[in-house]
């Protein structure tokens, strides 16, 4: 592993932070969207859904400055680096979908296919970094969770 680097840890988790939040941006109204549609049994208050994400965004980015701080030798380091990009692609992705054009039943798919997608990546990660794939288990979890309230919505509306 190469030397700690705040500046570079810091501009990880940062990057992270915008991905999501140029993602909400574009989105449009995620309160309004979401407040207007018929919800699955579990659905967490729309307060609950900011806060997640910044706290997944922010282990999203510290995960992905451990596996870039790896040696440029470990063969597994650049697929985990490819997956965590397209992860993060469809993540972008997966609220413009949802709330910008409510096109329910195209974000359950993209859901899935992201939530594969972030299982691949832990996968891929914990080859490189132990650490790092266990950074991300809560995401895991939650990329299920979402996969099941986007279907939920689909359904219902």
């Amino acid at each position: 592993m190469k030397k700690f680097d705040l500046t570079g840890l810091l501009i990880h988790i940062v990057s992270a932070e915008l991905v999501g939040a140029l993602s909400a941006l574009i989105s449009g109204s995620f309160s309004e969207v979401y407040s207007s549609i018929a919800r699955p049994p579990l659905s967490p208050p729309s307060a609950v859904f900011p806060i997640v994400w910044a706290i997944l965004y922010a282990l999203m980015g510290a995960s992905a400055y451990i596996i870039f701080s790896q040696d440029d030798d470990i063969p597994e380091r650049n697929t985990a680096i490819g997956l965590y990009v397209i992860q993060l692609a469809v993540n972008f992705a997966w609220s413009i979908i949802f709330f910008r054009f409510r096109a329910f039943f195209a974000a359950a798919v993209t859901a899935v296919v992201l939530a594969m997608l972030v299982t691949a990546m832990v996968l891929s990660f914990r080859k490189v970094s132990k650490t790092a794939a266990l950074m991300n288990l809560p995401y895991l979890l939650w990329s299920f969770f979402a996969a099941y309230l986007a279907f939920g919505v689909w359904l219902m509306n």
